[in-house]
């Protein structure tokens, strides 16, 4: 079980390791194929928007295969797209090679933390879908400034190369070491789609999801002039405190996984609490000269922001057991919703007023997202079997409880 959810994490690294390539390897590419950076750019905002677009359909016609499969197709598809990538002759070709890789994104997304809940009994499920994002966690701390070093000591094609290679590997250890896990009867139904669409608290979770995203993001796509107006840091440090705030989210996922299995609710709470926390000492400290609390605040956020993503699925699978991978591609869309919201939200509102307009955007949007879940979830606990029938139970569940006589 150690070495699947091994698997799931390296699949999960590498894909974001893939997915941010561009950013890293920026001035190289543009050198390269003779384009400006701000083009280059544009990749990485394309990817996101073929993500939106293409997750629940890509969802919908692999549900009836096994789970190992499109796993498989996915990582195929994303090694296949590296080595596209690194013969490319021009910034079209390079475009057109990312569309494949980026067409199973949100598949990937949407599959692999329920086949880390499906590996492990009920009451483990927020555990698995952590040591899965774990995967997204390292890639920041190490393999996106990884690429970033080759591509500047190697080019940025040898860079990619490596990438494609790590992908086939990754691809071939799925192949060996998962079991096939066929689907569930509901999410192979042909019109599965629309019992997400119609699930109230997977509506309501996806909303949460959109907002908490869109608060995160508007800040963090300008968290190098964030972390350099608060703190005073130059470049190097800059760099020192970006690869903590990473390695705290790494910490911090380890820490309150077992808290998120146990308490779900108490744990997104009062972790959207602390994000708001947070962001409150950060719009305090915007102007400087408080480099104490504003570092502290920005190294909390890096805790509470890596945690709060593999929270917030696990609820989306608990809600939804009978068809988890469906409600999961609902939570990627939203996901990357929030990611396109976010960063041009914040990119407007930065460019026009700079770091404190931009960091009060965030707490607002995270004390919204804390009230919105506060309430959605008031009356709702999660049950778990006391005896879990591993693994024919695979999940928890969010239910209502029932409702008392004379009382509304």
């Amino acid at each position: 079980m150690v070495l699947q959810l091994g698997v799931l994490a390296a699949a999960a690294y590498i894909y974001a390791v893939a997915e941010l390539a561009p950013i890293g390897a920026m001035p190289s590419i543009a050198v390269d194929l003779h384009v400006s950076q701000s083009r280059v750019g544009m990749l990485t905002a394309a990817y996101a928007l073929i993500s939106v677009l293409t997750t629940v359909p890509m969802v919908r016609w692999t549900a009836r295969w096994p789970r190992r499969r499109v796993l498989v197709l996915t990582l195929v598809s994303l090694t296949a797209s590296q080595l596209l990538s690194a013969l490319a002759p021009g910034l079209v070709l390079l475009a057109a090679s990312r569309v494949l890789c980026a067409l199973t994104h949100g598949l990937m997304w949407s599959i692999i933390a329920p086949i880390g809940a499906r590996l492990v009994p009920a009451s483990h499920t927020a555990r698995a879908t952590t040591a899965v994002y774990v995967g997204t966690s390292a890639a920041l701390i190490i393999g996106n400034p990884l690429t970033a070093s080759m591509s500047q000591a190697w080019g940025w094609r040898p860079a990619v190369l490596v990438v494609a290679v790590v992908a086939g590997v990754v691809t071939v250890l799925a192949r060996w070491c998962l079991p096939v896990l066929n689907t569930d009867s509901v999410a192979g139904q042909k019109n599965s789609l629309h019992i997400g669409i119609g699930d109230t608290r997977l509506l309501t979770l996806c909303v949460i999801t959109l907002i908490g995203v869109t608060a995160h993001f508007a800040s963090y796509t300008f968290v190098v002039p964030i972390v350099g107006q608060i703190t005073g840091a130059d470049g190097r440090g800059q760099a020192v405190l970006l690869a903590a705030y990473g390695a705290v989210g790494l910490v911090s996922m380890t820490v309150l996984a077992r808290s998120a299995d146990r308490r779900p609710r108490t744990s997104i709470s009062v972790t959207l609490a602390v994000l708001c926390s947070a962001f409150v000492v950060l719009a305090s400290t915007a102007s400087g000269g408080a480099a104490v609390p504003g570092t502290a605040a920005i190294l909390i956020w890096g805790g509470c922001a890596a945690v709060l993503p593999p929270m917030l699925q696990a609820a989306v699978i608990k809600a939804c057991p009978q068809y988890a991978e469906r409600a999961s591609a609902w939570y990627v869309t939203a996901f990357q919703i929030g990611i396109v919201a976010g960063s041009v939200g914040g990119g407007a509102v930065y460019g026009n007023h700079g770091v404190l307009p931009v960091v009060a955007m965030s707490a607002v949007l995270f004390a919204v997202t804390l009230a919105a879940f506060v309430s959605a979830t008031r009356r709702v606990r999660v049950e778990c079997p006391a005896r879990p029938r591993w693994p024919a139970d695979p999940v928890c569940r969010w239910v209502s409880p029932p409702a008392v006589p004379g009382r509304r």
